[in-house]
Formats: structure tokens, C-alpha cells, sequence
């Protein structure tokens, strides 16, 4: 068999096993599912040159996935492929259940790819009738062992199935034999029932079958089910995919889809895990499952191993000892440690120098490899901030000013004048401090010449801001113009939730001669400033950036031509048609507002979804399922443990205080606007809101939205109502985050924060439930799992000012005006229309069951002059609060 990319890959003995990468497969991978939804199609590309980095031969595409348009997506991101010659060398096998997606595939692909897959489940008409195709685009075929009658579960269903497809398609149809590659079912063992236990021996035996029986064939299979019996406990795990490799390749496997970085050494596993994996992987003896759970259970529960082991390390060399401190995050010794290392050397600065910062670099490169998680990260900082912190008074007796061990260079972050929220900001600082820079943070709401007067002050080598809310990107485009009139050439970075390259390379770098570099998460930043900062790499990385950049603002110019927009009167005849009847109108059982002083805090965790708490450390993945991940399921139970004993603490010691608001109101819609009323005989509005609607052109049966369109309309007759809600958890954390800080507890402060913010999102959610089923009592029956809240399952919707479905944040004022909100709960709003503390959440409540969540997008300035006219404002000042979701250039 030979297949390839831009390179051949021909299989020989010597090639002994055929690595096929895992993780391009939407299905399998819960981060590139993610970039595909999102279209991120530059990082989806980064994770298949990553296995190939980690030793794939071959990877495999899998786009099948219910939300996704498959085929475009298969094809878009192949042809991405071809582009990128790191991947294009390596053969592709394009894996899909649908034949028209294996197509779309096939069509993108120089070379010689790989088909996965063909099975004879639809019977042997349709079996052939795919196989001629694939013979027609010169591709190997993956054919399952499945029939008509289902899977093959046992050795002589596997072989009478691969026997019969390798004569239909040899003999019948003359498919090269050396391009079949059967998978004969990898299926999992030890799962207590008797039937499963010759699973892989079977396996093992029809490979070694068909290797002798039918002439060139090759065979594959899926190594991970081999032991799913055991997700979550990784050494057995590992342990099961070497000894099955070691076998199943000694009777024939060819291939494989594995991931190779995470595979274990044969040799390496130890004598007594072995003898049971092998045990169970053969079916040598009737107890084999019930051992090798015995012995699992010793190697993840077993105390006074672990203790031991956690003691080893006390008796390494002080050097050791520190460095292994930093890599595990240990803080219970440092001090002691600290001060031996001082006394063994010349001076105290030595100590930073030497062993701390040796053991710092060590942190950094792994974090850079993706060995070492965020949280990890974090920890290691701390442990290195309280040696340095022991040292500081020892290093001022020998007249040496603190950290003075040169550091790599001095950056400068802060998050832009308006906006509060800085977690993704404090993380970079620490990852960056983790590698040797220094680091001057100015905190939050830093206004633009305040940024440029301490960069000049402190003679810092780069600047980076963020921000999370979308004016924070005007406050950024205004910062480059002020750097830029100030003649200044100090590199800016740019990072945060609601920033993009397009926007970097679009709206600031234009503004600013120096690199303006857009920085996607923590991870990025030191590779980053490090080649911003070298002399031999900056010229390159710089001219690279502009380049990719200047291709950007091509593409982006292209496409803001390419999209068709209706006219406002055209959006709004393509309205949704929403049904209106009494039955569709709710009157409230509790009109007006309510407020709630100190919310229970033991109730609002219930209501916590954590996987964006994950997100937010760097763990990518949906909780729980995340903890079943074989790379990042370890730590990412280390903290959630963790994250649930500050919890205990938050609530036991009243860490913070939860306060809401929320209040429901007489109001019905008049084409763009909803009108609130001053009260239910509706002759006298209080309050217009002023919405937005989509006015990108629509295919049929498909409208232009506007939240209003769910709100009933005044010439219906209908007495509607409209809902508003603001929460914050974050009252108290400032006192705490201070405590912090004064112990250079980077992870508690970033954990803290962490968790305020879900406890705010959470008292949203507890809020919303309370509404439904109590105040509005619309949905007074509603019996909703936590899951089920979180995957909003729920009849209504609460959009909030800022977000996609009303993207204009000084509507905000409006809703704080409408509650009292500062009154009620002391949250207050910057000039910017950001919320302090930053720990909270606020939001308009609609209750008609056709109200769902969408994206305004881009608008003409026809809609941007109307609004302009409703809101009584000039049309700059409209430009500039709706500048992201402008269809066109305000300064044209």
C-alpha cells in the first residue's frame, strides 16, 4: 500500500506501525469541534500540524457533526490543508457515516487518501457501487467488519465478513487488493460482562487471519476503545493501548488511530500491571476482569502509595527539591527549602538566579509544549513569588534590589479605560512573569495617556491591553492613534474576549507604525514578546504579522463586498411570523420590581455551569466530560476539587455578597422599539428601547429578526410585558483579592475571581428559574434539571444589552434606570457602560415561547441613521457605539 500527501507514505515491515492522528475528528475532539463551529479555521489547522508534530503518519478529517454543514466544511477546511505544506505532505483519511461528505473530501485532495469507510450494513449493491467510486479517485478503503446483520463482536464474524468484502471487491470489481485496510472492530474489554472478554483476543486473532488468508489487505482499528472500561484512570489506560499494540502488531495490525503523543512504552510498564492487562487483553483466566479492576483501584486509590511517593521527593538535593516544587506547585516547604539553597550560596540573589529560575524556565517550556496546564502555571508562580518574597529582606541586606536577575524584558499590561474585567489579563501576567519578564500591571479602567505616560516612565519593551466588552475596541483603536501621535514605536498587543485578529489587523494596526499583534490566550504570549524581543527573529516575526495582516484586510474587504444587505424596509416586511393570541401574553403574578439584598449562596452553586470555568484556565472541553479527557481530565479534576473547597470557604466565611434586582413591566413593541409603560392602563410610555434588526439578505423561509419582533406588537390589541434583571456576586471580593496579593497568591486571586464570576452567571440563572415559575409564573410547572437550565431548555429568553441580539451597550443605562439598579444591588456602570463589580450579570427578560437567541450582525447606515433619529443622537455618535457591527467604513 501506498498513500500520500505531498510526500509518498508506502507501508513496509520496516515501517512496523502506521500512526493515524485522532484529533482532526469533530466527533472525538471537543476542541476542534469548537474551531469548526466557530470557523476558526487557522487554529483547527494548528491542531492537525500538531499530531503530525507528535508522529502522525496520517490524519484523520471527520466533519460529522449535527450543527455543521458537513460537506462545506470538509470541504473548506482541505483545501485550508493544501495550503499548508507541513500538512499537505501527509496522506488524509477522510472519515464520514456520509457518503456525499466522503465526496466533498475526495475532490479537495492531491495525492493518494484514505476512505474510512465502506461496510456491507446496506447490503452489496450499494457497498460496490461506493467502492467504484473510490477506485475512480485512485483512494484506499477502510472496510468495517458490519453487515447486513450488524457489527462483528466475534472472531469468526470478523473474518467471514472481511472474507466475503475482500472477495466482492477483488474478484467482482478488481480493487487493488493492497488498498483494502479492514478494521475488524476494536471493542472494549473488562466491563464485567462475559461475553466481551474475547473482545480483543479476537481482534488479535482475525488480524493475524487475515494478514495470512487474504493476500495484501491491511489492517486498522480504533486503539482507545480498547479501554474505555477504565476512562479517568490514565496509567491502566496507557497500559492497555501498549500491550494491545504489542500484540495486535506482532499478528499484523498495519495502522492504527491513536494519539501518539500519549502512548506508553511496552517496556515500561510495570511487571505486576502488565501480567493483569495481559490477563484481561488475552482472557487467560476467568477472573482476569475482576483483578485488573482490583489492581486499577490500587493505582488511583491507594493512600499510602501516593504518600509515599509524595515523600520521595524530600529527599532529593535542595536544587531538586526546589525545582520539583515549582513543577508540582507545592508550597509547604518552600521556605525552609528557600532558606537552603540561601545558606549554600555566595548571596541570596543566587538562589533566584540559579535553582528558582531554572526551575521557572522548565515551568515555561512545558507550558509551551502543552505538558503543563493553566492552573499549574499558576500555582508554580506562587510557590516561586513566596520564595522570592522570603528572600526580598536577605537580598535588601546585600543591597540588591528585588528580581534583579535580568529579566528577558519589562512589558506593560492593562485593561483599557471603561472596561473591569482583567482574569484573562492577571493569567498573562503571570505566564509571562513564569518566563522571566517583568511585569508592570496598571490594573483596570487605564486610561490611553495614562498607558503611555508609565510605558515611557518605566522604559517598558511592549504594551498589551485588554478588554472584554466591544467598546473596549474603540478605546483600543484610540489608544494606536494616541501612541502613534506620541511617535512611539513600543510593540502593542492586544488581547481579550471580544477581540480577533480581523479586528487587530482591520481597526488598530492601521492606526500605529510599530507591530500591533493580536495575542489569542495566555499560552501565546511568551512565544510572542519573545520574538518581539530578539534580535535575530523580531525582523521576520514582524514582517510576517504585517503580511498576514495586510492579507486580512484584503479578505475582509472582499467579503464586506461580497455580502448582500436588504433595506431596512425590506428587513422589516421579512420579519419573523410570530403568533399572537392571549394565550401567548403573560400577565405577571408579581408586577413591578423585586429586589433580593443577600442571596443564598449554598443555593446559587447548584446552579453554576462549569465549563466556562474551565475555559477560563485554559481547559477547553465540556464539563463533565472533560474529566474523562486522557490529557487534561487529571488536572482538570485537581481543580475543580479545588475550585469546590474555595466555594465551602465563600460561603462559610461570607467571602462575598449576592445582590439582584429584577422587575417585570407593561410594554408592547412598535417596530423596532419596545415601549414600557408607566403602568398597565398603558396611556403613558416610561421607557422606549431602542432594538436592532439583521439586515444581512436571508435565503427563503429564513427572516430578519429583531428582539422587538417578540414583544406583542400595540396594533394587536395585546397587553404584553417585558422583563429586566441585574445580579452581581462580587461585593466582598476586593478585601480578599488585596489579602491575596499582600501573600503573592496569584492562583487564590485568579480562582476567586473565577468563581464570582460564575456564582453572578449562576444567580442569573436562579433569577430566571424564580421569574418563570414564581413572578411572571409563565411556567409555573417547570421542572428543569441543572443541565437542562444550562442548555437553556427552557421556554423565553433574557438578552442582554451588548450581546449579539442587541449589541448596543447604552441601552444598559436605560435598563439601570428602569430598576434602580445601583439603589438595589451597588452596581455601577463605567463611562464605557461596563459593570462594577465585575462579577455581575444584567439583562432584559422576554417570555413568548418563539423567542430565541440571534446575532444582529452587520447593519447599512440606513439602519445606523434611523437609530441615530430614535435615539435622538448624531449620526457620529451612533458610528461610534455601533462601530462593530458597522456594513461600511464611517471614515469613507
Amino acid at each position: 500500500l501506498s498513500l500520500s500527501g505531498l510526500e509518498p507514505l508506502t507501508f513496509t515491515r520496516e515501517a512496523n506501525f502506521i500512526n493515524i492522528g485522532e484529533r482532526t475528528n469533530v466527533t472525538g475532539s471537543r476542541k476542534f469541534a469548537r474551531l469548526i463551529r466557530e470557523e476558526n479555521y487557522e487554529e483547527a489547522l494548528a491542531v492537525a500540524r500538531e499530531q503530525i508534530e507528535n508522529g502522525a503518519q496520517v490524519i484523520d478529517v471527520n466533519m460529522d457533526e449535527g450543527m455543521l454543514d458537513s460537506e462545506k466544511a470538509m470541504d473548506h477546511f482541505l483545501k485550508l490543508t493544501v495550503s499548508e505544506p507541513e500538512i499537505a505532505r501527509v496522506p488524509v483519511m477522510i472519515d464520514s457515516s456520509k457518503w456525499s461528505v466522503i465526496l466533498a473530501g475526495l475532490k479537495c485532495l492531491q495525492g493518494k487518501s484514505i476512505i474510512n469507510s465502506l461496510s456491507l450494513k446496506e447490503g452489496e449493491d450499494a457497498f460496490l457501487e461506493q467502492a467504484k467510486e473510490a477506485m475512480a479517485f485512485g483512494a484506499a478503503i477502510v472496510v468495517m467488519a458490519f453487515d447486513e446483520q450488524g457489527q462483528a463482536d466475534s472472531y469468526e464474524r470478523r473474518i467471514e465478513i472481511c472474507e466475503r468484502a475482500y472477495r466482492l471487491l477483488v474478484d467482482r470489481i478488481g480493487f487493488p487488493p493492497q488498498d483494502i485496510i479492514f478494521d475488524p472492530n476494536v471493542l472494549t474489554i473488562a466491563t464485567g460482562i462475559e461475553e466481551h472478554n474475547n473482545y480483543a483476543l479476537d481482534f488479535i486473532r482475525a488480524t493475524e487471519w487475515i494478514k495470512k488468508n487474504l493476500p495484501y489487505a491491511k489492517v486498522s482499528g480504533g486503539i482507545s476503545n480498547i479501554s474505555f472500561s477504565f476512562r479517568g484512570n490514565n496509567p491502566v489506560r496507557e497500559a492497555m493501548h501498549a500491550a494491545f499494540l504489542y500484540h495486535a502488531i506482532r499478528a499484523g495490525l498495519d495502522m492504527g488511530i491513536v494519539n501518539a503523543s500519549q502512548l506508553e512504552v511496552y517496556e515500561e510498564v510495570p511487571a505486576d500491571l502488565l501480567e493483569r492487562v495481559e490477563d484481561a487483553l488475552l482472557n487467560r483466566r476467568n477472573d482476569a476482569t475482576e483483578r485488573l479492576v482490583s489492581f486499577a483501584e490500587t493505582i488511583s486509590h491507594s493512600t499510602a502509595e501516593i504518600e509515599k511517593k509524595q515523600d520521595e521527593w524530600r529527599s532529593l538535593p535542595v536544587k531538586k527539591r526546589l525545582e520539583h516544587a515549582l513543577l508540582k506547585g507545592i508550597i509547604s516547604h518552600i521556605e525552609e527549602d528557600t532558606e537552603e539553597a540561601r545558606i549554600a550560596s555566595k548571596q541570596a540573589l543566587d538562589v533566584i538566579e540559579g535553582p528558582l529560575m531554572d526551575g521557572m524556565n522548565i515551568v515555561g517550556d512545558l507550558f509551551g509544549e502543552g505538558k503543563m496546564f493553566l492552573p499549574q502555571v499558576v500555582k508554580s508562580a506562587r510557590v516561586m513569588k513566596k520564595a522570592v518574597s522570603y528572600l526580598i529582606p536577605h537580598i535588601e541586606e546585600e543591597k540588591k534590589k528585588a528580581r534583579d536577575h535580568r529579566p528577558k524584558g519589562k512589558l506593560l499590561l492593562a485593561t483599557v479605560k471603561g472596561d473591569v474585567h482583567d482574569i484573562g489579563k492577571n493569567i498573562v501576567g503571570v505566564v509571562l512573569a513564569c518566563n522571566n519578564y517583568e511585569v508592570i500591571d496598571l490594573g483596570v479602567m487605564v486610561p490611553a495617556q495614562r498607558i503611555i505616560e508609565s510605558a515611557i516612565e518605566h522604559k517598558v519593551d511592549v504594551i498589551g491591553v485588554s478588554g472584554l466588552i466591544t467598546p473596549s475596541l474603540d478605546e483600543m483603536v484610540h489608544l494606536a492613534k494616541e501612541m502613534q501621535n506620541r511617535s512611539l514605536s513600543i510593540p502593542l498587543l492586544i488581547g481579550g474576549a471580544t477581540t480577533s485578529r480581523i479586528h487587530t489587523a482591520v481597526k488598530i494596526s492601521p492606526e500605529y507604525d510599530a507591530p500591533v499583534i493580536h495575542v489569542l490566550d495566555a499560552s501565546k504570549s511568551v512565544p510572542v514578546v519573545s520574538q518581539l524581543l530578539s534580535d535575530t527573529h523580531r525582523a521576520n516575526f514582524v514582517e510576517q504579522i504585517n503580511q498576514e495582516y495586510e492579507t486580512i484586510r484584503v479578505r475582509h474587504a472582499r467579503r464586506t463586498e461580497q455580502k448582500e444587505y436588504v433595506s431596512l424596509e425590506e428587513a422589516r416586511k421579512n420579519k419573523p411570523a410570530v403568533t399572537w393570541s392571549k394565550d401567548l401574553v403573560y400577565e405577571p403574578f408579581h408586577a413591578g420590581i423585586t429586589s433580593y439584598e443577600d442571596l443564598d449562596l449554598s443555593v446559587i452553586r447548584k446552579y453554576i455551569d462549569w465549563t466556562p470555568f474551565f475555559i477560563s484556565w485554559g481547559l477547553k472541553g465540556k464539563y463533565p466530560a472533560l474529566f474523562e479527557d486522557e490529557t487534561t481530565g487529571p488536572e482538570a479534576k485537581k481543580l475543580y476539587g479545588e475550585a469546590q473547597e474555595m466555594l465551602d470557604e465563600i460561603i462559610n466565611e461570607k467571602w462575598l455578597q449576592a445582590k439582584a434586582v429584577c422587575g417585570i413591566f407593561p410594554a408592547n413593541s412598535s417596530e423596532d422599539d419596545i415601549i414600557i409603560y408607566k403602568d398597565n392602563h398603558r396611556n403613558e410610555p416610561l421607557m422606549t428601547l431602542n432594538m436592532l434588526r439583521q439586515q444581512k439578505k436571508k435565503r427563503s423561509g429564513q427572516y430578519n429578526k429583531c428582539l422587538s419582533d417578540f414583544i406583542a406588537p400595540v396594533d394587536t390589541g395585546l397587553k404584553d410585558y417585558l422583563g429586566a434583571f441585574a445580579v452581581t456576586a462580587g461585593h466582598g471580593i476586593e478585601a480578599r483579592l488585596m489579602q491575596f496579593k499582600s501573600e503573592n497568591d496569584d492562583y487564590k486571586a485568579i480562582m476567586l475571581q473565577a468563581l464570582a464570576d460564575r456564582l453572578a452567571e449562576a444567580a442569573a440563572e436562579w433569577l430566571h428559574e424564580t421569574v418563570r415559575r414564581k413572578l411572571w409564573k409563565y411556567a409555573p410547572d417547570e421542572t428543569l434539571s441543572n443541565t437542562d437550565i444550562i442548555k437553556e431548555n427552557f421556554q423565553g429568553i433574557r438578552p442582554a444589552p451588548g450581546y449579539p441580539a442587541n449589541p448596543e451597550h447604552t441601552e444598559k443605562q436605560k435598563l439601570f434606570e428602569l430598576l434602580k439598579v445601583e439603589k438595589h444591588t451597588g452596581i455601577t456602570l463605567t463611562e464605557h457602560f461596563a459593570m462594577y463589580p465585575a462579577a455581575s450579570v444584567s439583562g432584559f427578560y422576554i417570555a413568548h415561547p418563539e423567542a430565541a437567541y440571534f446575532s444582529v450582525g452587520k447593519i447599512t447606515k440606513e439602519q445606523v441613521v434611523d437609530y441615530a433619529m430614535r435615539k435622538n443622537w448624531p449620526l457620529k455618535k451612533a458610528e461610534k457605539w455601533l462601530l462593530p457591527n458597522l456594513a461600511y467604513n464611517p471614515d469613507n
